[in-house]
């Protein structure tokens, strides 16, 4: 056994060397607030859908990727169309680099499959990102979560669970669950969306260490400022800006006074459950936005104003000055 004394001096050594760590180690990173420092350029208008176009129609929730290829998809949730059932399709548009402007409408890309047990024109929100090689897209079918892959990352096939569904979870008949969006931390896949019980939206997520199997369900925000109807937690988007460091999106209002306010945590299970106090930074005039990074640059999407199309614009992060 080793003696008291050499117990000590090896003690002694840890902490010795602990100090010489970098400080960032053991110390938070600081709050990041994002800005906008130029002007929006315009990448999708109102979609020509054929048949099935409306006066009515909008281009709303969406996502934006690179495909495999280098050319960037951007696929939108369009609303309001002559589909059927909920109205709801997706739509394909592809651009050269991400500062060019009207980037290339593709056509309808995907339409609600209710031989699968999809609600029928209930397609909402896709998100796209790659794992382990192979693109992913999570999607709301209206009721359920759902999640198609592609390997070119612009034609897309549905996962189907083992009886037969696309469907991974959802928070019951009427709640309509949507809007997800996904990222990898603490060794887990976050799976965040809305859903609306009792008419009263929230922020979710589920974990998995696959994709396939997912937890139970967790509220992360719900109420405050943002309030508690129905729309009260819009299109969540997470971004984890350094470790440890999670920023929330959640979208309260479309149109002409869009409102986003923006949450921060060190927690990606907690960003504010009925209080902001410690977690609410502010609000940018924006809906639907999502956050992206390309070649050290971060970028902002979100709807226009008018609700007829999808806009770009770079983003920048500064310094959190308390009011």
């Amino acid at each position: 056994m080793k003696s008291l004394a050499q117990s000590c001096r090896f003690l002694i050594r840890v902490l010795a060397a602990g100090c010489l760590l970098p400080a960032t180690v053991f110390a938070a990173q600081p709050v990041l607030v994002p800005h906008i420092p130029g002007d929006w350029w315009t990448i999708a208008g109102d979609p020509d859908l054929g048949a099935l176009t409306s006066p009515k129609q909008q281009p709303v929730d969406f996502a934006l990727w690179p495909a495999a290829d280098g050319t960037w998809q951007l696929w939108s949730c369009v609303r309001g169309t002559r589909c059927g059932g909920n109205t709801r399709l997706f739509h394909r548009w592809e651009g050269r680099s991400l500062t060019d402007t009207n980037w290339t409408p593709k056509g309808i890309a995907m339409e609600a499959r209710p031989d699968l047990g999809e609600t029928a024109g209930g397609l909402q929100a896709p998100y796209v990102l790659k794992i382990n090689g192979r693109f992913h897209m999570f999607y709301g079918e209206w009721l359920r979560i759902g999640v198609a892959t592609s390997e070119d990352g612009k034609s897309f096939t549905r996962r189907l669970t083992p009886d037969g569904k696309p469907g991974l979870f959802g928070e019951g008949a009427g709640n309509n669950a949507r809007d997800p969006m996904v990222i990898f931390t603490r060794g887990l896949w976050h799976c965040y969306y809305t859903a609306h019980p009792n008419r009263s939206g929230a922020v979710y997520v589920r974990t998995s260490p696959d994709t396939h199997t997912w937890s139970p369900s967790r509220i992360v925000a719900f109420g405050g400022a943002a309030g508690t109807n129905f729309t009260s937690a819009e299109c969540p988007f997470v971004v984890e800006l350094s470790a440890g460091e999670y920023y929330l999106f959640r979208t309260q209002r479309y149109g002409a006074n869009a409102i986003t306010r923006i949450y921060h945590s060190r927690n990606p299970l907690d960003f504010g459950v009925q209080h902001d106090e410690g977690h609410l930074l502010g609000s940018l005039p924006v809906a639907a936005p999502e956050i992206l990074q390309h070649q050290g640059q971060w970028y902002v999407a979100s709807l226009l104003p008018s609700l007829k199309g999808i806009r770009l614009a770079r983003l920048e992060w500064r310094p959190h000055e308390p009011r």
